[in-house]
């Protein structure tokens, strides 16, 4: 018998896993099936591997072993529902002695990615079956990333699964005529679960690092898999953020606003990657709102500092965002880039104007950015009453804290 060191079983487990199920997913036709036909594979070859060695070819040893396993349980379940004996009979009649090809494999990652994020499933639904099929995370870690309790998410992943199953679902990847919509369903529940980690929805951190970092990896395989503009875009719009995480909070937990950041603490590959992939995206004429928001952050990004940003080029950009994507919060964001570039009274105004039509009443930042262009004017009075409407608005501790701030230097000053 020849040890296997712990460390090598452990990377085979986290390199292989997700793909290894993806394929079990597709051969199976059943998310729960695949799951406990993956845990099985996984279980007889820490039983087998040590006294045979490691194949040379894991993955696929993996998907056949997971295949004999789920035929196992599938007989076991005939004794008591007979009509579990012609799916067993089905799939080993299906079964094949040959290795898995790695195109195909790749492949179901892919269909495994789309399946989860179809247009048919609640938004919420498709971030927590994304996050634990594709991603592998527990139903613990995601319940505890959107502040909800592990019974509740568990609920929303087995209606997810039911709603694939019951619906006929197809677990492939969309022809091109309906690749629009639906690379625009994945592109989106990607961009949620980056948000949800960048800057959290409530609780006392702004960042969750494990959730962005998630949400990268996710777009990036997704970029490996089916290199579209739009996706690269995307791709180059979490990097470009994520490139600011470690200058975002103090070491207390506290924000940081771009304008007090500390630039040499970005990371400089992300940016560079990020930027390189918002040029190529642009190049193609074929993106979208994603690539548009990355260009934004990397005319930031490459900024030497906050008073050298190139605000007039932002705001064409906050423009264009909008000819494509009409959006209260991007003109918002537009108003408040004016305001950098043509004087708070210009911003102030356009807000105001936003607020009048009845738009971003309860939205928290709205409030803040009055707030902010009201005491950059010296109007406390009025300073005071918005920063007052944001706090009561948002339940973001780190933010709670920064508003608190403002009124208390407000009330000194």
């Amino acid at each position: 018998m020849s040890a296997i060191p712990q460390a090598r079983l452990e990377h085979i487990y986290q390199t292989e896993s997700r793909r290894v199920l993806a394929t079990l997913i597709r051969l199976l036709g059943d998310f729960d099936l695949a799951e406990e036909a993956l845990h099985e594979a996984f279980a007889a070859a820490l039983a087998q591997w040590p006294a045979d060695g490691i194949p040379d070819n894991p993955r696929a040893w993996l998907v056949s072993a997971g295949r004999f396993k789920a035929i196992d349980q599938l007989r076991r379940r005939a004794r008591f529902d007979v009509s579990y004996e012609d799916i067993a009979e089905r799939l080993e009649a299906e079964l094949t002695i040959e290795p898995e090809e790695e195109p195909a494999i790749e492949d179901d990652r892919l269909r495994l990615i789309f399946t989860c994020c179809h247009p048919s499933l609640a938004p919420e639904a498709r971030l927590a079956l994304t996050l634990r099929e594709v991603c592998g995370l527990t139903t613990e870690e995601i319940a505890r990333a959107f502040l909800t309790s592990a019974p509740t998410l568990a609920q929303r992943i087995v209606r997810a699964k039911a709603k694939i199953r019951d619906a006929n679902i197809p677990y492939e990847v969309p022809d091109a005529s309906q690749l629009p919509e639906r690379l625009e369903s994945v592109l989106h529940a990607i961009y949620l679960i980056f948000n949800e980690g960048y800057s959290a929805s409530a609780g006392d951190a702004l960042i969750r690092h494990d959730l962005s970092a998630e949400a990268i990896r996710l777009a990036r395989l997704l970029c490996e898999l089916l290199p579209e503009p739009e996706a690269e875009g995307l791709l180059a719009l979490l990097l470009l953020q994520h490139s600011r995480r470690a200058a975002r909070v103090c070491a207390a937990g506290d924000l940081i606003l771009l304008e007090q950041q500390d630039r040499t603490l970005w990371d400089q590959q992300q940016i560079r990657e990020g930027i390189n992939l918002v040029l190529r995206a642009l190049a193609s004429r074929r993106f979208g709102a994603y690539t548009l928001q990355a260009a934004i952050a990397a005319v930031h990004a490459e900024a030497a500092s906050f008073e050298a940003t190139d605000w007039p080029q932002i705001v064409g950009l906050y423009e264009a965002l909008l000819e494509m994507t009409p959006s209260p919060v991007i003109e918002l964001n537009r108003a408040v880039a004016v305001a950098m570039r043509d004087g708070p009274e210009e911003g102030l105004r356009l807000i105001e104007t936003l607020l009048a039509r009845g738009a971003l009443a309860d939205y928290h930042l709205c409030h803040a950015a009055r707030a902010d262009l009201y005491r950059r004017l010296g109007q406390k009075d009025e300073a005071r009453a918005a920063y007052k409407a944001a706090l009561t608005l948002t339940q973001q501790g780190p933010e709670q804290r920064f508003l608190a701030r403002r009124l208390a230097e407000l009330d000194a000053g």
